[in-house]
């Protein structure tokens, strides 16, 4: 099968196009033969050696495809079923193939196509578990959503909205603003052209915002603080800008008795049931019309390189999905 491999860890060249053998499932895993593959920007930080991973390894942790064979003791899936997976415990999603623990797939309901469900995955079960329990978002709350025009920021911004919340924004482009306001954003903020931390002060009205969701890091993430009200939320789940420094948790003291949080999804579907609950809110809200997913960019497998130099360009918004 076709496969997109990392021999060594580096710039988007390394990424290289070969042929393996197809996987056999084991005791407890699913062959699913991908029809849409989702890139994230983990894959980023592992390909570049931000997150340790030996090497050589198949790159990827979310896709959506069609079950081929099943591993011994799988009776919740038969061939022919639409399946979609994202975050499993190991990688291998840049394939034409994979072979994943049954407790990581999640059945694909009628209605929801291939495509919609892998983009709806990873980010879409990031969006629901950072609105729905790391900060449970309550109607009346004002929240700041930083990368809103990204693929878990329209997600977040929508179910934010439907938590009943007041949204602000921050983007990169007049285009990426289009897209906020789309999504329901109530306020959208320029980040290239206005300095988002007076402009939230003064949205509202120097009260602050109940929960901040940085995905940025380190260009953002001291201003993110100091817009909070007190015993607001920072929840930073991403570090496209870069790693934040150790913290004082003095800090946190002085500026209000504020929560830190560095939430990742491993955490937020501990068992199957958790996973499968998500996703079935997800699709329901889908399915229902209260949730638009943006499918921004698809890219062959065998582009892999050049989806990831626009990723990291921030060409593109949405979901970013490589199709075999």
């Amino acid at each position: 099968m076709k496969a997109i491999r990392i021999d060594r860890q580096g710039g988007p060249d390394v990424l290289r196009l070969v042929e393996v053998d197809r996987p056999i499932p084991q005791a407890g895993e699913v062959l699913v033969r991908h029809t849409a593959i989702g890139l994230n920007y983990i894959d980023v930080y592992l390909r570049m050696g931000t997150y340790k991973q030996q090497t050589p390894f198949i790159p990827g942790r979310e896709a959506a495809g069609v079950v081929e064979a099943l591993g011994a003791g799988v009776t919740d899936f038969a061939p022919g079923d639409h399946v979609a997976y994202c975050e499993t415990p190991h990688l291998g999603a840049y394939a034409e193939y994979n072979a994943v623990p049954s407790g990581e797939l999640v059945k694909l309901p009628d209605g929801i196509d291939d495509r919609t469900g892998c983009a709806a995955m990873l980010q879409g079960v990031t969006a629901h578990y950072l609105s729905h329990s790391t900060y449970p978002i309550a109607a009346g709350d004002t929240v700041l959503v930083h990368a809103a025009a990204g693929g878990v920021g329209l997600l977040l911004t929508q179910l934010a909205k439907a938590r009943g919340a007041t949204v602000i924004a921050t983007v990169g482009s007049a285009a990426k603003a289009e897209l906020a306001t789309g999504a329901g954003a109530d306020h959208v903020i320029n980040y290239t052209t206005t300095d988002f931390a007076p402009e939230v002060k003064r949205l509202t009205a120097n009260v602050g915002v109940a929960a901040a969701y940085d995905s940025v890091g380190i260009d953002t993430w001291e201003r993110s603080m100091s817009v909070l009200r007190p015993r607001g939320s920072l929840v930073l789940f991403g570090a496209a800008s870069g790693p934040v420094p150790p913290i004082d948790p003095q800090r946190l003291s002085a500026a209000g008795s504020l929560f830190l949080t560095r939430p990742t999804l491993t955490h937020y579907k501990l068992t199957p049931a958790e996973l499968r609950q998500r996703a079935h809110d997800l699709f329901t809200m889908i399915l229902a019309q209260k949730l638009a997913v943006r499918i921004g960019h698809t890219y062959a497998l065998a582009d892999a390189t050049q989806a990831h130099i626009d990723l990291e360009a921030r060409k593109t918004t949405g979901k970013v999905l490589l199709i075999p």
